[in-house]
């Protein structure tokens, strides 16, 4: 962010802004910013069902419609700034909800108790791109009807050099690919990211601002899709830069999968949008300076001020990985599980001869087991609640390997891997528990 001015640091008690959307990945860094800039911030976050932090508000647009549902929230706020979105329609979630309907509820409270500053973090686009861009832009024009000081802020693709979510995870790790970057189609299409923090520093200065109406926020210039991976690719110091382009067809088919499973990082929305060129008005960085004083820095700029680490590339090339490894995980309990039940009794009794597992009755033991070896399996499949199923797998597998160490020993030396394999399964079931974090 090139700036003119830095805020000074004023005597008076620090103004309370609230930031809906505080939780997500772009609502940290305008939590950041708003701080640095001396405001006393309350951040509106979804309940994880714990006891919220003392700076916490919970926020559920997917019930709160209707004004009195968020005056209790604007006590003693003096402005608010709405950052709340979804990529994708799940989990009872809707565009229409949580992009219009509840932020329309938000700013007829700020008129009712006097807010004096609402500022929408919308998306840049057109209403044709989806419903993702069509609802969060049918709110930006009711929001600036009401007659409240507003403002809108539609950025470009947002990312940081210090994290990244969704498609820019997604785009991160194609860059960071070993060996050969994946590109989809040939890269032509044109993209003008923004930083997280260039876009942070804009909020700021826009809640202090009594500027009106809807603004661009984007990096200086456009970039094709194949400069913005082999940029990335450098910053990551990852050598070789020769690229594999992958037909349009074939993402568009692994597009429509995401759809219909309801997950992945790209939906139709995002794919539409950057085949057309997600780009900003030429004249969008001299509004922007004239409004807020600032302009925003260009992708090289940026890349040369941070020096990436190992960690860096851990985390992109940890991003195909860590799916992959779930998967497997799975696969294995899956066929531990038709094990158990495809064994012979016979031979399940003879393996259980001499030890103390003949006394529980083995071959109950083994179909037992090859239950709860299947459910969960598919529990890890279904994605609900992953670390719960990763730490089910670790206490159960601890239990197998205690039990059978003790029970049949001669199993640590059998020539297929017995009960050794578990020494490297127990630490990879860790190391799953750590990647099933993905927020």
């Amino acid at each position: 962010m090139q700036e003119d001015h830095h805020p000074e640091a004023s005597a008076t008690p620090p103004r309370t802004v609230l930031v809906v959307g505080a939780g997500g990945f772009i609502g940290g860094y305008l939590v950041a910013a708003l701080r640095r800039h001396g405001w006393h911030v309350l951040r509106g976050v979804r309940s994880t069902g714990g006891k919220p932090a003392a700076d916490e508000r919970g926020c559920d647009l997917g019930r709160m419609f209707s004004a009195s549902d968020w005056v209790p929230l604007l006590q003693d706020v003096d402005a608010v700034v709405n950052a709340a979105g979804i990529l994708r329609e799940q989990d009872g979630q809707r565009f229409e909800v949580v992009h219009a309907a509840a932020p329309l509820a938000l700013a007829q409270a700020c008129v009712e108790c006097g807010v004096k500053r609402f500022v929408q973090v919308s998306a840049l686009g057109v209403p044709d791109d989806g419903e993702f861009v069509a609802s969060k832009h049918r709110f930006d024009e009711e929001l600036l009807h009401l007659p409240l000081d507003a403002v809108v802020l539609r950025p470009s693709v947002v990312y940081s050099t210090s994290g990244s979510y969704g498609g820019t995870s997604l785009l991160r790790a194609l860059a960071a690919f070993p060996g050969i970057q994946p590109l989809p189609g040939d890269g032509r299409w044109q993209v003008q990211p923004v930083a997280a923090e260039d876009l942070g520093e804009i909020v700021a200065r826009a809640v202090d601002s009594p500027v009106r109406g809807v603004y661009q926020v984007a990096g200086p210039e456009p970039l094709s899709l194949r400069e913005y991976q082999r940029q990335w690719r450098r910053w990551l110091r990852i050598s070789g830069e020769r690229m594999l382009q992958v037909p349009e067809w074939c993402v568009s088919a692994a597009v429509g999968i995401m759809e219909v499973l309801g997950r992945g990082p790209v939906g139709e929305t995002m794919w539409r949008m950057l085949r057309r060129g997600n780009v900003a008005d030429a004249d969008m960085q001299v509004r922007l300076h004239s409004a807020f004083g600032a302009r925003t820095r260009s992708l090289s700029e940026v890349l040369a001020t941070v020096p990436s680490q190992v960690q860096d590339r851990w985390h992109a090339q940890l991003y195909f990985l860590a799916p992959a490894l779930r998967i497997s995980v799975a696969v294995l309990w899956l066929l531990s599980a038709l094990a158990g039940w495809l064994t012979p009794a016979e031979e399940i009794e003879r393996m259980a001869a001499g030890s103390w597992l003949q006394a529980v009755g083995p071959v109950g033991f083994a179909r037992l087991g090859a239950v709860v070896d299947l459910s969960l399996g598919l529990w890890l499949l279904s994605g609900w609640r992953p670390r719960a199923a990763v730490v089910a797998m670790l206490a159960l597998l601890l239990a197998y390997t205690l039990a059978f160490a003790l029970a049949l020993p001669v199993l640590w030396l059998d020539p297929l891997g017995g009960l050794a394999k578990n020494l490297v399964l127990l630490p990879a079931l860790a190391v799953l528990w750590v990647l099933s974090d993905r927020r």
